[in-house]
């Protein structure tokens, strides 16, 4: 069984994005995302898939979640439905949800983990939003805290949360 995962940004306010791009630039986390999710599988929704500056991410599978079954997305799988979606995975250690706001929520309900980065700002236009975390639910295993610097305009932090079981 692969472990599921949540990988994503989120500003103080849930904020994840506007018009389908990210609402900041921090180069520290996208390195992170890469190196977290190389060699992994990634499912998206079609808009997230769309956003991607260079079409599917390299090293990858990607897995598109679409209610278009007949819509062409460039070295990626269509699916219909989550479920299809992680059938198409089984064989993968660490399957992570990328986003956007439709696949969190309902990746949320079955996620094992979660790979978090605080953004400490609040985005006032944002368009999207992460859905609400019951924390509750989940431990929180590693944070590291950075401050803003010449290549990151605002404070962040890592966060990784498993699933209480």
């Amino acid at each position: 069984m692969s472990t599921i995962s949540i990988i994503a940004a989120i500003a103080d306010n849930n904020a994840i994005g506007k018009n389908q791009q990210l609402l900041w630039s921090l180069p520290y986390d996208m390195k992170r995302f890469k190196s977290l999710t190389t060699g992994h599988a990634v499912v998206m929704g079609r808009k997230t898939f769309e956003s991607l500056p260079n079409g599917a991410l390299p090293n990858r599978k990607n897995v598109v979640l679409t209610t278009l079954p007949e819509a062409i997305f460039m070295d990626s799988f269509a699916c219909e439905s989550m479920h299809d979606a992680l059938n198409l995975c089984e064989n993968e250690d660490e399957v992570f949800m990328i986003g956007g706001a439709m696949v969190y929520r309902q990746a949320l309900k079955i996620a094992d983990k979660m790979y978090l980065t605080l953004v400490h700002h609040t985005f006032e236009d944002a368009d999207t939003f992460f859905p609400e975390i019951d924390y509750s639910e989940w431990i929180e295993t590693e944070r590291q805290d950075f401050p803003a610097d010449e290549k990151h305009a605002y404070p962040y932090t890592f966060v990784t949360y498993i699933r209480k079981k």
